[in-house]
């Protein structure tokens, strides 16, 4: 373990989110998707986007969205928008210490965030407080979701006081893949039923954004008696 210990004597993100910047990661390159702004692809009549906001927001106290380029395309979302840490598109770790910096520098008061890509219209509702939930049961520094037996790494909840140890991984160590950096802490996981749908579905290619559409339009509840399609 490097940096300090996070998991021991800092103060939890409070109920409901209340301590937790949301971060929604849209800084890749969608080369499978045919490049562009992937998240700006409209699945069942609202972009990929405006579905993950609408999933997150509620559970945090701020949203940000992580992007490179120019911001004033995402105008319309109201979010505000901040760049990788890092040049080069190294990966969504860069996108986790943007929002880490961003949360620091604009909301002292919430020690963490918790991050999502923007291509996973069906993000569960209790994301945040479920996450909150695993890292403080387990006595662990961050935590991540998962389904289907599988980890969902980019899925996380993250201290923000791990940002300096975080950049030094990258810059210093040249880490760039986030179960290498996790490997480094005490990682809880939360675990997510996948009936009807799993709530980790991202959209990588043209035909899945094909098969959001349908399983938004079959699909009547998300397993907590709401529809899935909002």
């Amino acid at each position: 373990m490097t940096g300090g210990d996070p998991g021991r004597g800092e103060a939890g993100p409070g109920p409901a989110g209340d301590g937790v910047v949301g971060v929604l990661l849209a800084g890749g390159l969608a080369r499978r998707m045919g490049g562009g702004d992937k998240c700006l692809r409209p699945v069942a009549g609202r972009t990929l986007l405006a579905r993950a906001r609408d999933r997150l927001a509620p559970q945090v106290r701020a949203l940000v969205l992580n992007a490179n380029g120019d911001p004033s395309r995402f105008a319309a979302f109201a979010l505000p928008v901040v760049a990788d840490a890092q040049a080069g598109n190294p990966g969504p770790l860069a996108g986790v210490l943007a929002g880490m910096d961003w949360a620091r520098r604009c909301a002292p008061a919430c020690p963490f965030i918790v991050t999502a890509p923007t291509d996973s219209p069906f993000l569960p509702r209790d994301l945040v407080s479920r996450l909150v939930a695993a890292r403080h049961d387990a006595g662990a520094d961050m935590a991540c979701a998962a389904s289907a037996g599988r980890d969902h790494p980019v899925i996380g909840l993250w201290p923000v006081s791990l940002a300096d140890d975080l950049r030094t991984a990258m810059d210093v160590d040249g880490l760039r893949k986030v179960g290498a950096w996790t490997g480094r802490f005490r990682l809880a996981r939360a675990e997510f039923a996948t009936v009807p749908v799993d709530p980790f579905f991202n959209a990588n290619a043209p035909d899945d954004l094909a098969r959001a559409e349908a399983l938004l339009l079959a699909a009547a509840t998300d397993g907590e008696g709401r529809s899935v399609a909002h």
